[in-house]
């Protein structure tokens, strides 16, 4: 695991996980790793008995990753030192399958995210995406509780 080159920090813009983003930024720092700061937008619904036109789904969809990555970019600000490495990535999937793809894909040597997001949930209850990426993770998974 050490020396960490890359570690995968995700957000869903919560209070909770800006927690994760903290550790992760300290140990970027520690081990002058570079950070990829992640949020995952879930994948739109089909909406065709809503009366809402496949083509006003995908523009609201392009929005959300356009703010997301915005928001990202204000994020790093507040959590990351000067000088520390970083890239902004924002994708379109199923939070977990998106968060375990990425970090394989990018070789990273741990995943720093926190225990309860956006809605709240406990760590040990199904359908958490903490639980489920540390199921199929292809590096460490650090879950860092809210405080």
């Amino acid at each position: 695991m050490l020396p960490l080159k890359k570690i995968l920090v995700t957000t869903d813009f919560s209070t909770l996980s800006h927690e994760g983003m903290k550790v992760a930024a300290e140990l970027a720092s520690a081990y002058s790793s570079e950070l990829i700061l992640l949020h995952v937008v879930p994948p739109p619904h089909v909406l065709t008995s809503s009366g809402v036109s496949a083509g006003k789904v995908q523009d609201y969809y392009g929005e959300l990753i356009r703010l997301a990555k915005e928001s990202l970019q204000e994020v790093a600000q507040i959590h990351f030192k000067k000088g520390l490495a970083f890239s902004i990535k924002v994708i379109q999937g199923d939070p977990a399958d998106e968060i375990v793809k990425l970090a394989s894909d990018e070789k990273a040597g741990l995943i720093v995210m926190s225990t309860r997001g956006r809605s709240g949930r406990a760590p040990y209850m199904a359908g958490s995406v903490a639980v489920k990426v540390a199921g199929m993770a292809p590096c460490p998974v650090m879950a860092v509780p809210g405080t």
